[in-house]
């Protein structure tokens, strides 16, 4: 495209050239793994969600589940398109497997599959990629009660790793201290964030050109942290756009040791990859300390114990 075609785009207040809604091309993709429960629930949400969005494709990509879920996509009358991997390699290997098949040039839409989306949330979400200045757009989550979830967060740090184990989640959150971001005006208003929980994203195909794959090492949880931080690296902004919700049923982690001890493995290593040595193993004695500190509570902390001093051995 010329210099001429591009002086005749329309421009935001900060001179940023705006890209048409109705110009761009979407890929819905979700992962799924068993999820016959749940996956019926997100896929009759997805015409309403996705209301106002003229070029989309829907993809699941099953990761050799066990129950019904390809014989439950494929009659569902959004029309789905079905890969089966054959394998079950993890979150970040399905969505590659879904990115590998639509062009350099398509939006990305991540779901889980018990995510729930909202009449028109997807065109609202979008209006966060407007700016060149945006990589990836996430929506306001919301609980099946309706209350709004604490999904963002902060980069993993000594600090918000400490905060967590000297005064709790809860308390660390509300103090500015945690990884999880308390703060009520950010989830009212929205802005620029470092990451947030990885059940919807939208990526745009400019942030899917720069980051490239997702990293199939983390197999599940911290693969959005690390995309996220790739994004932000890159120079593209990660925005909360608090106009755009969904609804996600959750919580798998809190029931499963196998998935507590996962996902605090794959927290250590993030972080490992990012600092050095001593950084890395004050971080990871943080954790220690307090899984330690809450051993009484349940078994989920002795499995997140084991994994954070190395017992654990997972996948």
């Amino acid at each position: 495209m010329d210099a001429s075609i591009k002086q005749r785009e329309p421009l935001d207040d900060s001179g940023i050239a705006i890209r048409p809604l109705g110009a761009r091309k979407l890929a819905v993709v979700t992962v799924a793994y068993n999820s016959a429960s749940v996956l019926s629930g997100l896929l009759d949400s997805l015409r309403a969600g996705l209301e106002g969005i003229a070029h989309y494709e829907v993809i699941v990509v099953d990761n050799d589940s066990h129950d019904h879920s390809v014989d439950l996509a494929l009659a569902h009358p959004i029309g789905a398109r079905v890969i089966r991997t054959g394998r079950n390699g993890g979150y970040s290997a399905g969505i590659n497997a879904a990115t590998a098949t639509i062009g350099s040039s398509v939006d990305l839409l991540v779901l889980n599959p018990d995510i729930r989306l909202l009449p028109g949330s997807i065109a609202s979400l979008y209006a966060g990629l407007s700016k060149s200045s945006v990589g990836v757009a996430v929506p306001q989550v919301r609980g099946e009660d309706g209350a709004v979830s604490k999904s963002i967060r902060r980069e993993p740090s000594i600090m918000t790793a400490w905060s967590e184990a000297l005064l709790g989640g809860t308390l660390a959150a509300r103090m500015g201290l945690g990884e999880i971001v308390h703060d009520p005006a950010l989830y009212k208003d929205g802005g620029p964030i470092e990451w947030a929980t990885g059940a919807i994203l939208l990526v745009s195909a400019q942030a899917r050109q720069a980051i490239g794959d997702w990293d199939e090492s983390f197999f599940l949880y911290s693969e959005e942290v690390d995309y996220l931080q790739r994004v932000r690296a890159a120079g593209l902004d990660v925005l909360y756009v608090p106009t755009s919700q969904a609804i996600h049923i959750g919580g798998d982690y809190h029931s499963s040791d196998f998935l507590t001890a996962l996902m605090t493995a794959n927290r250590i290593k993030y972080h490992r990859r990012h600092h050095g040595a001593l950084a890395s193993a004050i971080f990871r004695s943080g954790i220690v300390a307090g899984e330690v500190m809450r051993l009484a509570i349940g078994s989920g902390h002795r499995s997140a114990l084991s994994a954070a001093l190395g017992l654990w051995r997972g996948r």
